[in-house]
């Protein structure tokens, strides 16, 4: 993995969709309930990244207790699609939770969807490999001025938003 010393920034061509999911696991003793969830996760995430058609830009995972995958998504209409589709992974994972966790309290599942319109948003990374958006997306150096109202696009000048600072 190589490490792009300094600070960089990301950026993506119009709009896109973030979307946060996550498991928990809520009592210890039913460990093993979360395996079929966790292989089922593993399956639809190599599904969604062996083929671009699917939308989902990139990828990245964090495991424990709280289980969490940041995914990026080019929208929300692919998204939808994949959940939706009789012919992924999706369907049979989702039917096969219900039938055998649904509402038990052994495993938590969540999810958040976030639909960011172009340029409104910021990304910062400092001597890091390509990560979040700026795999997703391009990674760009910054340069010194560059500040989170620009990135983002709150402010076309740096003025400080609050006098005297």
């Amino acid at each position: 993995m190589q490490i792009f010393n300094g600070r960089h920034g990301a950026s993506i061509e119009g709009d896109f969709v973030l979307f946060l999911i996550g498991v928990r696991v809520n009592r210890w003793r039913s460990i093993l309930s979360f395996l079929p969830v966790g292989r089922a996760m593993g399956r639809m995430q190599e599904e969604l990244l062996a083929d671009p058609s699917h939308g989902c830009l990139h990828i990245e995972n964090w495991f424990g207790r709280n289980t969490i995958s940041l995914q990026y998504w080019r929208s929300f209409e692919h998204l939808e699609r994949y959940s939706r589709r009789a012919d992924a992974q999706h369907l049979p994972a989702w039917a096969d939770f219900n039938r055998r966790i649904r509402d038990n309290g052994d495993i938590g599942i969540w999810h958040e969807t976030y639909l960011v319109s172009a340029g409104r948003y910021e990304a910062v990374y400092g001597n890091m490999h390509r990560f979040g958006l700026a795999a997703a997306g391009d990674h760009n150096p910054l340069g010194k001025q560059s500040t989170a109202a620009l990135r983002s696009g709150i402010r076309q000048t740096d003025e400080p938003p609050i006098e005297g600072y």
